[in-house]
């Protein structure tokens, strides 16, 4: 007999336990919308118990640490989040949340690396600070923001559809706000360009200072060019007083010119450099901040207002500033998803590594910020890393205030709930629940089976397992003999392998 006959006879469209990575697992999405959905009954078993905690109030965001082991579910729960984000802002247009998917580290760690003078990556990662986590947020969810200003990209139309309507609704200090994030945060390639398109889009026009200066270059061009040609078609030698006229109106042009493309343009080159230099974890060169902060006034390119230095204050405000903008279009917040910290290529699972990249987030100033949850989504190794910390560091952190789960961990029943759920998910349309005993023989309990899911820890084992001992019932009956039920036998068989297996992996003496 093989699977597809198996399944066939228990109804069954396709393989419940095949999957082992939720990002590619259209069983577990299909779940997730009816999990998530309040009204529906079907499907609660694929969350895990402590999913509301780690959730929290959307309106309301909050921070939680979450520890958890390969294949416990961590990436399961951070597309969780998102389904639960996009429910919410479907069912509640006035206080959305938007999503800051913070989950690939590889260009920003190899960025940092490349403008490291460290020669090793965890000499590198010993240094990063908690700005360059906070330019990296600010980067990823201003350049959203961005993107639906301009009515860019594929991302979530934060400002409607047609974002003209709402642009022109948005009061001054909403559109500076725009505009400083789109100069230091602007991750787009043509963010240069994007400045003065923003600009206008806001309707934002240069001060009178700036406009008169602009004209008196052109004029200072347009003058001496006129009298030049005036004299050359008339023939006419001007009297002493002609002569300091032109004089005095080409010394105005020079001073103009040397102002508008001389100081100012330096000013404006040391402002993006000094950007260029902080900013070392996003991929902005020189030219396109070159051309973004000249599109700002003087007075908005003071060290306060943008990140030239390498406090954390104008990090914070810039976060001020992106909520406040946020907020007139109707979300409560951001919420901010760390995840996949060990799948970096210079990171690779090392547990210094991680710790030298992930120990910064842990402060309490950003984990309590309000309007602003991250959600932490940690592999178990730094666990013990934290665990062997000093007092002084949990002062700082305060993780008592931050939602943590010490460990993601699955028992028996809890296993057994979303096995079940996985199996009536993938049942045939129209075709009556069954449970997961309905699979085993007579002489197999829902003890045994629990019992043996007790030992498996988690879900991607789990699946394993019940894979295997599927695989192994169909390759030991004939199609003719109609036993469509897993014997006891098997079961055992196949649990006492797979338990040996997980112990020679807990051992490291395996792979997964």
């Amino acid at each position: 007999m093989n699977l597809t006959q198996f399944f066939e006879h228990w109804r069954i469209a396709e393989n419940p336990f095949r999957a082992e990575e939720a990002r590619n697992d259209e069983v577990f999405r299909r779940l997730c919308e009816r999990a998530l959905d309040p009204e529906a009954g079907a499907g609660r078993g694929a969350v895990h118990s402590d999913f509301e905690k780690i959730l929290g109030q959307l309106d309301r965001p909050s921070s939680s640490v979450v520890f958890g082991e390969k294949g416990s579910g961590k990436t399961a729960i951070r597309l969780q989040i998102e389904a639960a984000v996009a429910r919410h802002n479907a069912k509640s247009p006035q206080s959305k949340v938007l999503l800051v998917a913070y989950d690939d580290l590889n260009s920003k760690l190899d960025r940092l690396f490349r403008a490291s003078p460290a020669k090793t990556p965890i000499d590198a990662f010993k240094g990063i600070r908690l700005v360059d986590h906070l330019d990296a947020i600010l980067a990823l969810a201003g350049t959203q923001v961005i993107d639906a200003a301009l009515g860019e990209g594929s991302g979530e139309r934060i400002f409607g559809t047609d974002p003209r309507p709402a642009l022109k609704r948005l009061d001054p200090a909403s559109r500076r706000d725009l505009r400083l994030l789109q100069v230091a945060y602007d991750e787009a390639e043509q963010a240069g360009a994007r400045a003065a398109r923003l600009r206008r889009s806001l309707r934002v026009r240069h001060s009178r200072a700036r406009r008169w200066l602009t004209i008196g270059v052109w004029m200072g061009w347009l003058l001496p060019a006129g009298v030049l040609v005036g004299h050359a078609l008339t023939g006419f030698h001007p009297n002493p007083l002609w002569t300091g006229a032109y004089a005095a109106a080409f010394a105005a042009w020079g001073a103009a010119l040397l102002k508008r493309f001389g100081w100012d343009r330096l000013a404006v080159r040391r402002t993006a450099r000094k950007l260029r230099k902080q900013l070392r974890i996003l991929g902005r060169d020189d030219q396109s901040l070159i051309a973004a902060v000249d599109e700002l006034e003087p007075g908005d390119r003071r060290p306060g207002l943008l990140p030239v230095t390498d406090s954390d204050e104008p990090r914070y405000a810039m976060l001020t500033r992106l909520t406040r903008a946020l907020r007139t279009q109707g979300y409560a917040g951001i919420v901010v998803v760390v995840d996949r910290v060990d799948e970096p290529t210079l990171v690779s699972g090392d547990t210094d590594r991680m710790r030298a990249v992930v120990w910064p987030l842990f402060n309490n100033k950003l984990l309590q910020q309000e309007g602003v949850g991250v959600k932490m989504l940690l592999p178990i190794e730094l666990r013990y890393a934290l665990f062997k910390e000093s007092s002084a560091f949990f002062q700082e952190a305060r993780l008592d205030k931050q939602g943590l789960v010490e460990r993601l961990t699955w028992t028996g029943p809890m296993l057994y709930d979303l096995c079940t759920a996985r199996l009536n998910a993938c049942r045939v349309p129209g075709s009556p629940p069954m449970s997961l005993l309905d699979l085993f023989g007579e002489d197999v309990s829902r003890q045994d089976v629990v019992d043996a899911l007790e030992q498996m820890h988690q879900p991607r084992d789990a699946f394993k397992f019940l894979y295997r001992c599927l695989g192994e019932h169909c390759a030991a009956v004939s199609v003719e003999e109609r036993q469509f039920r897993i014997p006891r036998v098997i079961l055992e068989s196949v649990k006492r392998q797979e338990t040996e297996r997980l112990a020679q992996l807990y051992r490291g003496i395996r792979p997964a």
